[in-house]
């Protein structure tokens, strides 16, 4: 069956793909459709949407090259098939390929660990701290530029620009608009100015890193893991890091992996710098419930 598929997501996937034999609805996010589309070539997962979802996949597909670049043979990053963004003649999509789901074992989440150290140790593009463009996390826009101080960047470019596009969709509370200026102007004595430059997924929750069964590793551990849907930059590799902790789902070999590959920046000081960054988190997930209100307001009380 394809009819589940609109009909330009179709054509783009046989033209750039392969004829389409059948569609298997399957989750896509918080913003898109997605299925699982099985082609004369193989099966892919396709994505679409319209609006602003549909105009996201463009820099998704830029985000997931400059990953596959900096990573190392124990890391997948799956390479786009095709991408087109939204416009008034359909939706946009991206094509990737199916990655089938392993089981993961603790050696598989120590190497993984070691992996995202590899990456982050990996060359990062531009200069200072940002990124060429715009980009998006979720169907929000992620605004970059580059600067040469990080807790300048961070400051302005994640809480500040976030907070504005959530007080956009009326979720944000005017009263915290004095303790995120407080917050802003201690940032330098928060976070390191100039910490070792990496290039970050930028949205690195259990959702967006898959454990494979692609066989690509020897046995007896044939699990790699895949990182999907990144919101990228360059920044501390620390970000990346306190976003796997703030929903769980990430095993502790995981850090173990992580940390034997490349010890903390004054680790004694982490805990304090993982709340800074997955505020910007929090902040984004505003529009998504009140459930999150709580914990940004505690951070905003600890810090401004």
């Amino acid at each position: 069956m394809t009819s589940s598929l609109p009909e330009t997501v179709r054509q783009r996937i046989e033209a750039e793909v392969g004829a389409v034999a059948s569609v298997t609805p399957v989750g896509g996010g918080d913003v898109s459709r997605a299925a699982r589309v099985e082609t004369a070539a193989g099966p892919v997962f396709a994505k679409w949407g319209e609006g602003a979802a549909g105009r996201t996949y463009a820099a998704e597909a830029e985000g997931l090259a400059a990953l596959a670049d900096a990573a190392g043979p124990d890391l997948t990053v799956p390479a786009p098939l095709a991408v087109r963004e939204s416009d008034g003649d359909g939706p946009g999509v991206l094509v990737l390929p199916w990655i089938e789901r392993g089981r993961p074992t603790s050696a598989d989440w120590r190497r993984f660990g070691a992996a995202l150290a590899a990456l982050h140790r990996a060359p990062a593009p531009g200069d200072g701290y940002g990124w060429d463009a715009d980009n998006w996390i979720g169907s929000k826009p992620q605004r970059n530029g580059w600067r040469a101080s990080w807790p300048a960047f961070f400051g302005e470019r994640r809480l500040r620009a976030q907070a504005e596009t959530v007080r956009q969709r009326g979720a944000w509370d005017a009263a915290w608009d004095g303790p995120l200026d407080r917050m802003i102007e201690r940032l330098g004595e928060l976070l390191p100015e100039t910490p070792p430059r990496s290039l970050l997924h930028g949205d690195l929750w259990a959702g967006n890193a898959l454990p494979t069964a692609d066989g690509r590793l020897a046995a007896p551990s044939p699990v790699a893991f895949a990182i999907i849907d990144p919101a990228v930059s360059v920044g501390h590799r620390e970000a990346d890091l306190a976003m796997t902790e703030l929903f769980g789902g990430f095993s502790d070999a995981f850090y173990d992996g992580y940390r034997q590959a490349w010890p903390l920046d004054g680790p004694a000081g982490y805990a304090d710098r993982r709340e800074v960054y997955n505020l910007f988190h929090l902040i984004d997930h505003l529009t998504h419930g009140p459930g999150y209100r709580a914990p940004v307001e505690r951070t905003l009380r600890r810090f401004g």
